[in-house]
């Protein structure tokens, strides 16, 4: 199978790469990412002399340059692209705009004119906004808090399009949050880590009680695989592991693991447009036979481990404004 992964060198997407290679002797993987601040080649760095594993610089914003290699006889493209940092979307949208949505379109665009076998769309559940109680199931209507999930929302709407329109094979995921190696650490579970390990504070938004489902990278990858190697055209599928954690809890546990008080954490004035609660109801990709197989408490052990022994990979980014160890997290 010759696999187009766009967004490879990002977190889910180099994990993504890293599960194929190790599973799927038959594939071949082109990756093209951009590199922005979050797309690593560090990232890849056990992969980067796979024979099976190569690497194309180039933006899915450029349609060419997308076309270039959707042109080499591939039969799927599974879609990381994106921008995903709600904060920054807060402050200018404009990049989640072109990326998330235009980017899309080339994709599929080309996807379309050169007969790849299926497209797979990877999204988030932050496109369903917030949740009471319950969970969301593939059915319900979008409502997208913020730039970046209306902009994931706008990607997802134009390949469903894609499909119904033109009959492009087109499968959907949705996942939780996910947290493991080689995430940005401008994202909670990563920025936690390190701060706690610097004996920094740990703001939190508001009251810190906002609840997430918490699915560890690789489980996601696995669900990720199924649903493009299993599910059915068209079809929308939640991947999440059931683990609903407040950001409160989150912080408590990284300090508990690393043997810091929890005096370290401080509550900070909350975001705006902040979801409450994000849930799914994942039946659907269960009856594709996927489950969970990391819980919660085992998974965060073994990340802030991957952090702590790590330093290479992530001293370099501390001088970013998102992730200096005196600026406020985020999601």
């Amino acid at each position: 199978m010759k696999m187009l992964v766009t967004g490879g060198a990002g977190f889910i997407g180099s994990n993504f790469i890293r599960y194929e290679l190790s599973r799927h002797n038959e594939t071949e993987i082109f990756n093209l990412d951009k590199l922005t601040y979050s797309g690593r080649l560090e990232n890849l760095r056990d992969v980067e002399k796979d024979p099976r594993h190569s690497f194309v610089q180039g933006d899915i914003q450029d349609g060419a340059a997308v076309e270039k290699i959707v042109e080499k006889e591939i039969d799927v493209i599974v879609n990381f692209a994106a921008e995903t940092h709600v904060d920054r979307s807060i402050l200018e949208a404009g990049a989640f705009v072109l990326t998330d949505v235009y980017g899309t379109y080339n994709l599929l665009v080309a996807a379309r004119k050169h007969d790849v076998r299926r497209f797979v769309q990877v999204s988030t559940d932050e496109i369903y906004g917030s949740i009471e109680e319950g969970s969301f199931k593939e059915t319900d209507p979008l409502n997208p808090s913020s730039p970046y999930s209306a902009s994931k929302a706008g990607g997802d709407l134009i390949a469903k399009a894609f499909h119904t329109t033109y009959g492009l094979d087109v499968v959907i995921s949705r996942s939780s949050n996910n947290f493991g190696p080689y995430q940005y650490p401008e994202k909670l579970v990563p920025k936690l880590i390190l701060r706690a390990l610097h004996d920094k504070p740990l703001p939190l938004y508001g009251d810190g009680k906002q609840v997430r489902d918490w699915i560890y990278v690789e489980d996601n990858c696995e669900a990720i695989d199924m649903i493009m190697r299993r599910g059915e055209p068209g079809e929308i599928y939640n991947v999440a592991s059931g683990n609903e954690r407040t950001n409160l809890e989150v912080a408590g546990l990284i300090l508990e693991a690393l043997d810091k008080p929890k005096n370290l954490i401080q509550f900070v004035p909350d975001r705006p447009g902040h979801d409450r609660r994000y849930s799914l109801d994942v039946s659907k990709v269960r009856r594709l036979g996927w489950k969970f197989k990391h819980g919660f408490e085992e998974a965060l052990r073994k990340t802030i481990t991957w952090y702590g022994d790590n330093e290479w990979w992530w001293q370099p980014l501390l001088k970013d404004k998102f992730v200096q160890l005196d600026a406020p997290w985020s999601e």
